[in-house]
């Protein structure tokens, strides 16, 4: 008896060592995750062109992109003079969030558009019901100076890492650009590399993360954005929260306690 409740408790506590594991960065490995929807063209790809793999370490990362996008993606209001024209979008599945979480990833913004025509990408923190809580950056073609956060463009929520970015410059070779690919139009066109986003979530609850790119008074020379190594509190979004290893300790000491108190007690009955 005493024996099988010792089984018992290794069992429980490999069990919870194996939930105890660094957080996979293998969101987009299979494809976009169950639930993610996309408007417009977004996907998944793995190194091509200017765009390598995140520093997360996953072999694939997603992507939206303005190419082969839908009419009337933009964000409502935001983006100064001019308007947005065709472009897409990619939300998470409804995912949890404790209060105090940090939700972080990695993105890199392409662009093949340049001086005039200031195309821009975006993500944004909403709610279960697509209420914005937070637009965490945006991305935005300029023939000089910064690129993120972008120019007649609200301040990002998030922190971002490096701060500010200029443009890697030359005609992008990335294949989500389409007919585009490797095109450049004036100065401004390139790419940022990845940059890290994190945004501390305020109150616990039920949210989207959301990515989006449009073009911006014109539909020719595409951009897009790649992003991956999403988390939330540590966790890979969207997964169970991983077990604590204090938490696992006590339990550990539970359950080998009380395999010993049951021993005795058969041993004085």
């Amino acid at each position: 008896m005493m024996m099988s409740k010792i089984k018992a408790s290794v069992w429980t506590l490999g069990l919870a060592l194996g939930m105890m594991g660094p957080a996979s960065a293998a969101l987009f490995d299979a494809g976009l995750p169950a639930g993610w929807t996309a408007n417009g063209n977004a996907g998944t790809l793995g190194a091509n062109g200017v765009v390598t793999l995140a520093p997360s370490g996953g072999s694939q990362y997603g992507y939206v992109s303005s190419n082969n996008g839908v009419n009337g993606v933009a964000l409502p209001g935001v983006g100064g003079s001019g308007s947005g024209t065709n472009g897409s979008t990619l939300r998470s599945a409804v995912f949890s969030a404790a209060a105090g979480d940090d939700l972080e990833f990695f993105f890199n913004y392409v662009t093949s558009d340049g001086a005039g025509f200031a195309d821009y990408a975006w993500a944004r923190l909403l709610d279960s019901s697509s209420n914005q809580v937070a637009l965490l950056f945006t991305a935005r073609t300029a023939p000089s100076g910064s690129i993120v956060p972008g120019f007649s463009m609200p301040a990002p929520a998030a922190t971002l890492s490096p701060a500010s970015v200029t443009i890697i410059a030359g005609g992008p070779s990335w294949s989500p650009l389409g007919g585009s690919s490797g095109s450049c139009y004036s100065s401004g066109c390139g790419y940022t590399g990845w940059v890290q986003s994190n945004y501390e979530i305020a109150t616990a609850g039920n949210y989207v993360l959301e990515f989006g790119v449009t073009n911006w008074s014109d539909t020719a020379y595409d951009s897009g954005l790649a992003f991956d190594g999403i988390t939330v509190g540590g966790v890979v979004i969207g997964e169970p929260a991983q077990v604590s290893e204090p938490a696992i300790l006590a339990l550990m000491g539970l359950g080998l306690v009380g395999a010993a108190v049951a021993g005795r007690r058969r041993q004085t009955a």
